[in-house]
């Protein structure tokens, strides 16, 4: 733990403050090859840093669609099914990664462990009137 501090509280501050960053617009101008070289692990860290949020995001935002192949070309998905058919009971799909739609085929388990999500189908049962 104490490398970890001494990290933070001393090694990384002191390097920050060392470094060749001028205070105004014509001070970039007078940098040396010297000073240029010592900005580019610093400038790289910032980019790989803001590459990899960037990538995070754009993966978030992909996730985000609910239904994510069934019957696109319609504006909204609709399924009916009639009671009568169903005979003991049937399982629908909740999760849209189906494909054996509306009924569930397991897709939900790949689903849950690739998001962290915990969906599960609806199961229907046909009860019997006493």
């Amino acid at each position: 733990m104490y490398v970890v501090s001494q990290l933070v509280k001393e090694t990384i501050p002191n390097y920050l403050a060392g470094l060749p960053i001028p205070d105004s617009i014509g001070g970039w101008f007078r940098l040396g090859v010297r000073d240029w070289l010592a900005l580019i692990p610093p400038t790289a860290v910032i980019g790989g840093v803001s590459y990899y949020s960037y990538l995070t995001i754009k993966k978030a935002r992909e996730n985000g669609t609910v239904n994510p192949s069934i019957r696109k070309d319609i504006p909204k998905v609709v399924d009916f099914v009639d009671i009568e058919d169903i005979t003991e009971k049937a399982s629908f799909c909740r999760c849209w990664r189906s494909k054996n739609w509306p009924y569930c085929d397991g897709a939900h388990g790949q689903h849950n462990k690739d998001t962290g999500d915990n969906v599960g189908p609806i199961v229907v049962r046909h009860k019997e009137k006493k």
